[in-house]
């Protein structure tokens, strides 16, 4: 079994599925309200069962604005439950 890779900012929080992800990018967003999904065939799959969009969120680890977006939007519980 992997070792736990979570390194989320609110650790209070109740892990989604990115937190056994790999880039430091998605694990900022681990403990985000938001039921994300990463990049792949499992994403495409949901939202055409479900037959809702894809929001897509591009960032890097380190970018000033992406951490705005995070705080402003997807740690909101509102605005989580919405995109989920």
């Amino acid at each position: 079994m992997a070792a736990h890779k979570d390194t989320g900012a609110h650790p209070d929080r109740p892990a989604n599925r990115l937190a056994e992800a790999s880039s430091p990018y998605l694990l900022q967003h681990a403990h985000n309200p938001v039921d994300w999904f990463q990049w792949g065939p499992e994403a495409f799959e949901e939202a055409r069962r479900r037959d809702v969009p894809i929001l897509l969120s591009i960032g890097y680890s380190s970018c000033y604005w992406c951490h705005v977006m995070e705080r402003e939007s997807f740690e909101n519980e509102d605005i989580g439950q919405d995109m989920s």
